[in-house]
């Protein structure tokens, strides 16, 4: 199906989009091949397929909480580019 310049600037206004010359051409042929894959996919029998909203089932991967000991705090302080005491020393970010 072939878009022609008027459908494009109608296509455009609904969208309160503004185009130039050379955009109209351009979208023309792209809306143009992007009706023809929805033709071809008119086509495919879907008889008997039942409507779904997702292609792939959903599964939650997620893994059993372990408790497990923490780090030694000097471990974890180790690398902080600043500290003060036992804790993380940060620049204020609301003053």
């Amino acid at each position: 199906m072939k878009l022609s310049r008027e459908e494009v600037l109608h296509i455009a206004r609904l969208c309160r989009v503004a185009l130039t010359d050379e955009e109209i051409d351009r979208y023309a042929g792209q809306l143009s091949k992007l009706l023809e894959h929805f033709q071809v996919l008119q086509q495919v029998d879907t008889e008997g397929v039942p409507p779904t909203a997702q292609s792939v089932s959903l599964l939650n991967v997620m893994r059993d909480d372990v408790v497990m000991p923490s780090l030694p705090r000097e471990d974890v302080l180790a690398n902080a580019p600043r500290r003060e005491d036992d804790y993380f020393r940060v620049r204020a970010v609301l003053e």
